[in-house]
């Protein structure tokens, strides 16, 4: 009898253990699939994960480890990226296709495994190689560790909310066709709340509907997962308290109208406050310039509990040009920087880097008119490797494959924001080699060498501090002077304004191979990007560990 005893209990605690292992970590199985959605009165097949639009939500805690299980189910190549996520030591798993891995080729698998080290709040994941991120992405909730309370009064629930972009045409095909003739190519024909357009013209489509009950708080996990455009989030009669951007507390503020760049997140607290009714929910474009912008508006709604009205209550919606609502939703963004969330922003800086960033036309003797749009940083065009970078570097064979010399600043200044500028670029694929450790300052430059133009600029493997930004040439003897070293909000993905600059800092502290792009999939097309190559540290604990055993290979 003691004898059973003791192995019952032997069991117990065996079982316990198993448990308390098993209690962080987070396992999701991913199958990419095609799947059959009607949008705007016609029908296409798509790629998404598990059949859904948008895909599945991640829910985990912070310092949870995150395992999901990708099963190849479709003829293309896929990756997926977990953005926002700064996959220490894990750069294996952050999945740009040929930056930090091979593609899952068709009937492929491959185990992303990575950890939400000191990380809270709302990012996205997507897919990160050619547009296919258009219909495969979705929502990571991160939540705090158990017992640990939001720096806010806590809302009564949450909800998701999530911006896409939608084309009646293959969106592969479009991207191949503008690949091909040189020319941009053709803008979205509708935008989507959490998968639905609310009506359009020509079309009766229904729209999202959030059910708030009187008197409670909502805290609204808000994402722009849109490929092209960035868009202001408005819901009609309502503030919003904007509590956190990119998983990073920030200073809570009241606004009605939010800005978000694609790749960006916004937690917000939105307090019904009305006794009754139904109230427009909407997101537009912002275009400060002569670019062309899918200006279709869509709708969701906000219904009460126990509204027996179908009235609706609408407010204006920003113009599409305005600039001052993005800019001053911008400059209201500061770090929390309190006891429990500090700001740790370098003050000594060992990399001061000026990178000027825009659209420009190269030759092309296929192409229709004998020249195709290309984008650039520092006047070098990147150019998409045949084999992953992070393996090349891993096992010292990146001769063929990139090199380690992309300009620190143009090799020829000149004025910005001046408008046209015959200014050669070149193609390559170029790395920026930083120690580890090491503190980096990027001076972001718009330019105007065709037009100017919004650049949503996204980090991947590290958070950066936004110390700066203005319009026109940035002024190293005056704007330094107007840095904010002292609460800077923290993100991975800034808008760089229209003709303007924008300025950040980071910490080199995670060994590896990390992408720098414009998150408008158009100019990363086109070459709008870059990469970071970190170095090892000395400890153990700082270098990047051997590749998984099932990493793709091309």
């Amino acid at each position: 009898m003691a004898t059973s005893c003791a192995r019952i209990l032997l069991l117990l605690v065996f079982l316990s253990l198993q448990y308390l292992a098993e209690a962080n970590i987070r396992r999701y199985k991913f199958n990419v699939v095609m799947k059959n959605m009607t949008k705007l009165c016609s029908t296409k097949p798509i790629v998404t994960i598990n059949g859904k639009f948008p895909g599945p939500t991640l829910y985990a805690r912070e310092d949870d480890n995150v395992i999901v299980n990708l099963t190849n189910n479709v003829n293309y190549n896929v990756t997926i990226h977990w953005h926002g996520v700064k996959q220490l030591r894990t750069g294996w798993s952050d999945g740009p296709a040929y930056i930090t891995q091979c593609p899952v080729q068709p009937g492929g698998t491959f185990v992303y495994n990575f950890t939400l080290t000191g990380q809270r709040g709302t990012l996205l994941w997507h897919a990160h190689i050619s547009w296919l991120r258009a219909t495969v992405h979705g929502a990571i909730v991160i939540l705090p560790k158990r017992g640990v309370p939001y720096p806010f009064p806590r809302p009564h629930t949450e909800r998701i909310i999530v911006f896409g972009e939608w084309w009646n045409s293959d969106v592969e095909a479009v991207i191949s066709q503008s690949t091909q003739s040189g020319l941009p190519p053709n803008i979205s024909d509708a935008h989507t709340i959490n998968g639905l357009t609310g009506q359009v013209p020509g079309c009766k489509s229904r729209g999202y509907t959030l059910h708030v009950e009187t008197g409670k708080k909502y805290l609204l996990r808000i994402i722009n997962a849109a490929v092209n455009d960035e868009l202001f989030f408005k819901i009609a009669g309502h503030n919003l308290t904007v509590v956190e951007v990119d998983a990073t507390y920030i200073k809570p503020f009241d606004t009605e109208t939010l800005f978000l760049g694609p790749g960006q997140t916004t937690n917000a607290i939105l307090t019904a406050n009305h006794p009754q009714g139904n109230f427009l929910m909407t997101i537009s474009p912002f275009m400060d310039t002569v670019v062309p912008v899918n200006n279709v508006t869509a709708t969701a709604f906000l219904r009460y509990k126990d509204t027996r009205t179908q009235a609706l209550k609408s407010s204006k919606i920003p113009p599409v040009n305005a600039t001052s609502i993005a800019l001053g939703f911008s400059d209201s963004l500061r770090s929390l920087n309190s006891p429990d969330y500090p700001t740790n922003v370098p003050l000594k800086v060992d990399h001061s880097l000026f990178f000027a960033i825009g659209v420009g036309v190269n030759p092309c003797a296929t192409c229709i008119n004998g020249t195709k749009t290309i984008a650039d940083i520092n006047n070098v065009s990147f150019v998409m490797p045949t084999v992953a970078m992070l393996q090349a570097h891993y096992f010292n064979k990146s001769e063929g494959v990139f090199t380690d010399d992309f300009p620190g600043k143009p090799s020829t200044p000149f004025n910005y924001t001046g408008g046209l500028s015959n200014l050669r670029t070149e193609n390559g694929t170029k790395v920026y080699r930083l120690e580890f450790n090491a503190t980096v300052q990027v001076i972001i430059q718009g330019t105007s060498v065709i037009a100017p133009e919004s650049h949503p600029t996204h980090l991947h493997g590290s958070n950066f501090f936004v110390i700066g930004k203005g319009l026109g040439n940035f002024d190293p003897l005056k704007d330094t002077k107007k840095f904010n070293l002292v609460d800077p909000v923290e993100r991975n993905t800034v808008s760089v304004p229209t003709a303007g600059w924008t300025a950040i800092r980071f910490i080199a502290d995670n060994p590896g191979v990390w992408f720098f792009h414009c998150h408008l999939e158009v100019h990363t097309s086109w070459g709008l990007k870059m990469a970071f190559l970190v170095e090892d540290g000395n400890g153990s604990n700082e270098k990047l560990p051997p590749p998984p055993s099932d990493l793709p290979i091309c």
